[in-house]
């Protein structure tokens, strides 16, 4: 085992990373690091640095993807509560109720009475309702993450297998879900190196090969292409390169029998424009120079993914032999693209009755907060009524009374599996679970459609309630008054908010 080199803590580096933030931001975020340094002092981890090392990462991390004041303050002091004397009275005087509140839904439950499966049951459950009210707790719990991974050699495999298999079935899909590439690429490829490093050693090497061909094949066509969108007046647009994850290459090899050759997205070419109008006007050149591979253009801006990603991907022909993915995007869609969620943030920092308030793009102040303290409980009005709907079904799952196996296999299923992403009429996407039915996708727009559901329309065409639906579908449902579901349902439905549905109806057992 190797050690890692002893990094010593500044909090200038910190501070270095919150250009985003005003001064007194930066004084706030200062207080809550010398209160954390003093609770954690005396304290190490298993690698033999302080452990205040661990919430300093975490927190760096959070300033890095942008996020306010109180949240990387929150990091800072996401573990004082259980892994120190601090009560949460103290933290509530010198930080606020925002604060705590944050780091009471982030943190595990400390020296609570739960052992093995049940309290790590509890802990989820406890982590996924306070997440349903505030996506931040979220956001602070995958940084919080993330550091750890990055930390795993120095624990015993038993728990090396543990916490990356929960990062594979849980908190790498939640961050793919929030968009954030950023962290889910890292958190993917970090546990897949623990739980399979055979087959992780194998990939690693498969895509060293097949990056070394293939980027001097991408730096001379991006040559090419400069050159072409220049001669159409195109000046104002930036290229790079991106290569697949690890395991995300691992999981495209185990689809595809055909083997690596037949993969054409391991690198890419992304092309960044400065508006939606310029993205359009770089496909049609491209496509009047080099010609597409059939059903391999796919318009995320025209259709976004229900995660917020937006990109048009097109595959093309060379011309001598090769065969090249393009992506295409604004600026603002490539940060999205990275950071999901956190990057919909808009720091204009402004005086309002002497309190610091951020002015929040997107998402009506959910995920960053400044220091002022006498906004709690509208703020977090404000955060449940903007919090996406998919989040706040998940804390409404997780407060349904379970076995704990059960539990863990219901959020799996229902937010954490494989997804398809259908349309209703108008053209809302609705997400579900894979292998859903069109009684699923009833019961995802509400109770009472699923309730009196008589049939269902795929794609314009009458179709079983057993209809397995696959992406893109358009669904269509019928309803009657005097409909109602039956006990065969329940065979059908893949989500469990479906089957509560059905057998309060039928007045069954839960």
């Amino acid at each position: 085992m190797t050690s890692l080199p002893k990094k010593e803590i500044k909090l200038e580096d910190l501070l270095n990373e919150m250009k985003h933030i005003d001064s007194d931001g930066k004084r706030f975020v200062t207080k809550a690091f010398n209160f954390a340094q003093k609770a954690h002092e005396g304290q190490f981890r298993q690698s033999g640095d302080p452990y205040f090392s661990h919430v300093f990462e975490t927190a760096r991390i959070l300033a890095e993807i942008k996020m306010g004041p109180n949240v990387i303050a929150s990091g800072l002091l996401h573990d004082v509560l259980e892994d120190t004397d601090t009560d949460p009275e103290e933290i509530r005087k010198e930080f606020g109720e925002d604060v705590l509140f944050l780091i009471q839904g982030v943190t595990k439950l400390g020296k609570l009475k739960y052992r093995g499966l049940k309290r790590h049951t509890e802990s989820l459950r406890k982590f996924f309702i306070a997440t349903s009210k505030d996506v931040r707790v979220l956001i602070i719990r995958l940084a919080d993450r993330l550091h750890n991974m990055e930390t795993l050699e120095y624990l015993p495999r038993e728990k090396q297998i543990r916490k990356s298999t929960e990062v594979l079935e849980i908190f790498a899909p939640l961050a793919y879900r929030l968009g954030m590439r950023f962290i889910h690429k890292k958190l993917e490829d970090t546990a897949f190196s623990y739980i399979q490093p055979e087959e992780y050693e194998k990939t690693k090497q498969l895509l060293r090969q097949r990056k070394k061909a293939d980027m001097k094949f991408l730096e001379k066509f991006d040559r090419s292409l400069k050159k072409a969108l220049a001669k159409e007046g195109m000046t104002k647009f930036s290229t790079s390169f991106r290569i697949k994850g690890l395991y995300s290459l691992y999981k495209k090899l185990k689809r595809k029998e055909d083997g690596v050759e037949k993969i054409h997205d391991i690198t890419a070419l992304r092309i960044v424009t400065n508006s939606v109008a310029d993205c359009y006007k770089v496909l049609g050149i491209i496509h009047s120079i080099w010609k597409p591979l059939p059903g391999r253009l796919k318009d995320y801006i025209a259709l976004p993914k229900p995660n917020g990603y937006q990109s048009i991907h097109t595959t093309i022909f060379t011309g001598d032999g090769g065969i090249i993915e393009i992506q295409i995007r604004t600026q603002e869609m490539h940060n999205t693209a990275e950071m999901g969620i956190a990057s919909h943030i808009s720091y204009k920092e402004r005086k309002v009755s002497g309190e610091i308030l951020s002015q929040i793009i997107w998402f009506k102040n959910i995920l960053s907060r400044s220091t002022g303290q006498n906004t709690d409980i509208d703020r977090r009005k404000t955060q449940r009524d903007s919090t996406p709907d998919w989040i706040k079904n998940l804390g409404e799952e997780s407060e349904v009374k379970k076995d704990g196996q059960q539990l863990i296999e219901d959020l799996k299923k229902d937010f954490f599996g494989h997804r398809v992403f259908v349309f209703t009429p108008s053209g809302d996407v609705i997400d579900l679970p894979f292998e859903a039915s069109p009684i699923d996708f009833a019961y995802a727009i509400h109770s009472y459609i699923g309730n009196h559901l008589t049939g269902a329309k795929i794609n314009g065409k009458l179709a079983s309630l057993d209809t397995r639906l696959k992406n893109g579908d358009i669904v269509e449902i019928v309803t009657k008054k005097t409909a109602g579901p039956t006990r065969k349902w329940l065979d059908l439905v893949k989500t469990s908010e479906a089957k509560r549905n059905i057998r309060a109806k039928l007045k069954l057992d839960q």
